[in-house]
């Protein structure tokens, strides 16, 4: 089964996922929602930002790129299938909105 999940879209962190389905999701969420080198004391978690400042056809491939070996690294329970972008709140802001199947969910 595919979920979808939109970066940013996070309201508040659950400490005690009830799922293994529940858990990757959210995992998932923080990867995608993170700049590279935010976080202290794990500064490769998240995603490089190479894409800021450059023409949407180029930005998308290369956050494309991001967000596939992001989750690869950090969440390899989760598969990615697709990653579609959402238009943000400013001209020419992505939203990555990732379309992921759980490898491990179902026990």
């Amino acid at each position: 089964m595919a979920y979808v999940v939109k970066a940013f879209s996070l309201k508040k962190i659950n400490l005690a996922p009830e799922s293994t389905v529940e858990e990757v999701l959210q995992n998932v969420a923080m990867i995608i929602s993170t700049p590279k080198f935010s976080v202290p004391l794990d500064r490769n978690f998240g995603l490089a930002q190479r894409f800021i400042d450059k023409p949407i056809q180029t930005a998308q491939p290369v956050l494309i790129s991001e967000v596939l070996d992001a989750i690869e690294e950090y969440e390899p329970r989760a598969e990615v299938e697709n990653v579609l972008f959402a238009q943000g709140g400013r001209p020419g802001a992505l939203i990555p909105v990732v379309e992921v199947n759980i490898l491990d969910g179902e026990r």
